[in-house]
């Protein structure tokens, strides 16, 4: 399998490069950036390890190699500020990412790709991309609230002094400020979180404080996101090349959960090897239920005066 990263020269990008080489899956990882040179200096960084890791073809160049690449991840787009949020990216990013999105239709791709969108406001710009390429619409995903939930649950494991990967929690909606954390699933290993010991409503009220503002806190002191990005990119393509058919909180188009429709969004979907294959709607909260109807209402606006779609 050939995966294609347009933004591979970038910070996201690159990560995800690397977390694609050390997972040792996909047969391809290409870095395609408008600055060539820096996306062969990835490349070439991801080259000189590659005798420790895995055997496979690491490239770099222009969008097309996109012509016969099974996903294509798009990281590029400008960066967010400290003190904007995901959705103040819109009027910043849309010209850019129809560029690409151009960029990637002029060169074809193969009928049974996937686009992976992960540049921000992500959920606006997978609907975008949808519209814009002559694809199925399951075919095109976004990473959406993917990262928001390994954040989630880094925090709270550490708040439980418990191992991270004994937390299960998801945060669906909006990659943004209408998120909305599902606690009423959330368990540590296997047990009701709300049953474990240490669980106060005060420490839960921290850890989603925490995890809303984590994205900005991270620009504030490093510049931007990288490590657990990449890592999350490289899980949803994983999850895409081994066909494994796991649920996901990715962004897609919505058709029916809860009510929600022509909107992207995340809610528990089924990815596999042709992208999305269900949406799973589950009981939640009243409250939990009413957020993400929210999210949806809100991101529907903002695809309302921005795209007019």
């Amino acid at each position: 399998m050939k995966v294609s990263i347009i933004g591979g020269g970038g910070l996201v990008g690159s990560c995800a490069g690397f977390a694609l080489q050390a997972g040792g899956i996909v047969r391809e990882i290409a870095l395609v950036d408008v600055n060539q040179e820096l996306a062969e200096g990835q490349a070439l960084d991801l080259l000189h390890g590659s005798s420790l890791i895995s055997d496979q073809k690491i490239t770099s160049g222009g969008t097309e190699h996109v012509k016969d690449s099974d996903i294509v991840v798009i990281t590029a787009g400008l960066r967010r500020k400290p003190d904007e949020s995901r959705l103040d990216l819109i009027n910043r990013n849309v010209e850019l990412f129809r560029g690409i999105l151009t960029d990637v239709a002029s060169h074809g791709l193969k009928s049974d790709a996937i686009v992976f969108v992960v540049s921000n406001p992500v959920d606006v710009l997978t609907y975008l991309a949808i519209r814009d390429l002559n694809l199925p619409p399951q075919q095109v995903i976004g990473l959406g609230t993917v990262l928001d939930t390994t954040r989630l649950r880094g925090i709270l494991a550490a708040r439980l002094n418990v191992p991270p990967t004994q937390v299960s929690a998801v945060i669906l909606g909006e990659h943004g400020d209408s998120m909305v954390p599902i606690w009423s699933a959330a368990q540590v290993g296997g047990l009701p979180l709300d049953k474990f010991p240490g669980f106060t409503p005060g420490l839960i009220a921290d850890v989603e404080k925490q995890t809303r503002g984590s994205g900005a806190e991270v620009i504030r002191r490093k510049g931007g996101a990288g490590f657990a990005v990449g890592v999350s990119i490289a899980d949803v393509v994983h999850c895409i090349a081994l066909d494994q058919r796991r649920i996901l909180p990715v962004s897609s188009l919505q058709t029916k959960a809860y009510g929600l429709r022509d909107v992207c969004l995340s809610v528990p979907t089924v990815v596999g090897r042709t992208g999305v294959i269900d949406q799973l709607e589950v009981e939640l909260w009243p409250k939990e239920k009413m957020a993400l109807l929210n999210s949806g209402n809100v991101l529907r606006e903002t695809i309302g005066r921005v795209l007019g779609g």
